[in-house]
């Protein structure tokens, strides 16, 4: 059965539903990414790097002892470098980014799904903290690379971590699952020096998209390590106050209407707000 019809059957219809919840438990979820760690799925990288049109010359030229080895693997530093102006907004990751303002009767439409800001931290007093400011999705994509970094330099506080049945964002689910009320997650509140009190947010998915962020409470450095993904779909949420900050206006433009915009980890895609934030 191809891969797409699986997804049909498993979530179009009740057979498929009946055993959606025991298939996408965790406990197979650390099966199946105990596997990919496991020596015996270095086989799979070369077709994967194959099929996914990966160019490899901007990565550390070594052996990669299993598939989650491979898909964490670190980029060149030249090929990610992280804009370090004060001033500068920049991206956590390599993804695809959609913006939308936060307001009583905006949703958040990720990977299909519609969540407002109170859903997705399942924190109604830090939500309201957020309204009238902006909301970044980073929906990483298999070829992506899947380490992220903190946006801005700061104090950290101690990790949140929600935990969830992990469902697959393809869109065939989407129809069926609410995929964030399912999927683990994890944020840090960040006093950040040039935008003030921001949440910084990971998402897994596809069973073994699990999160794997670095021990952090306290100060952390612009451009940081955060964490990374291990093999699967995977999202970073970046949640910032009313008049923190400023898009470029192309990028702003470009992602009228919901529309993705690909950028790269450490690209500068927006400015500090040019007014004071509201407190």
């Amino acid at each position: 059965m191809k891969a797409d019809g699986f997804l049909h059957f498993m979530y179009g219809t009740a057979a498929g539903r009946f055993i959606l919840k025991p298939v996408t438990a965790p406990l197979l979820s650390r099966a199946a990414g105990g596997l990919l760690s496991s020596r015996l799925s270095a086989v799979f990288v070369r077709g994967f790097v194959r099929r996914n049109k990966i160019d490899m010359s901007q990565y550390e030229d070594r052996k990669y002892l299993s598939f989650n080895d491979f898909f964490t693997r670190r980029i060149l530093p030249e090929r990610r470098r992280v804009c370090m102006e004060p001033e500068a907004l920049v991206s956590p990751c390599d993804g695809r980014l959609t913006v939308y303002r936060i307001d009583e009767a905006a949703e958040l439409v990720i990977k299909g799904v519609p969540y407002n800001v109170r859903e997705l931290l399942r924190d109604g007093e830090l939500a309201a903290r957020f309204a009238g400011g902006l909301a970044l999705v980073f929906r990483l994509c298999v070829d992506d690379y899947h380490r992220y970094c903190w946006f801005d330099g700061g104090e950290a506080e101690r990790a949140v971590h929600i935990p969830g049945v992990l469902n697959t964002v393809r869109p065939v689910a989407l129809r069926s699952v609410p995929v964030f009320r399912e999927n683990s997650r994890e944020y840090t509140l960040l006093h950040s020096e040039s935008f003030g009190d921001a949440i910084q947010m990971e998402v897994g998915a596809t069973m073994v998209g699990r999160i794997a962020n670095l021990p952090h409470a306290g100060t952390v450095r612009r451009g940081e390590e955060k964490g990374m993904f291990m093999f699967g779909g995977s999202t970073v949420v970046l949640l910032l106050r009313q008049g923190a900050a400023e898009l470029e206006a192309e990028l702003l433009r470009q992602t009228a209407g919901e529309t993705e915009v690909v950028v790269k980890m450490g690209q500068r895609i927006g400015s500090r707000a040019r007014r004071d934030m509201g407190e």
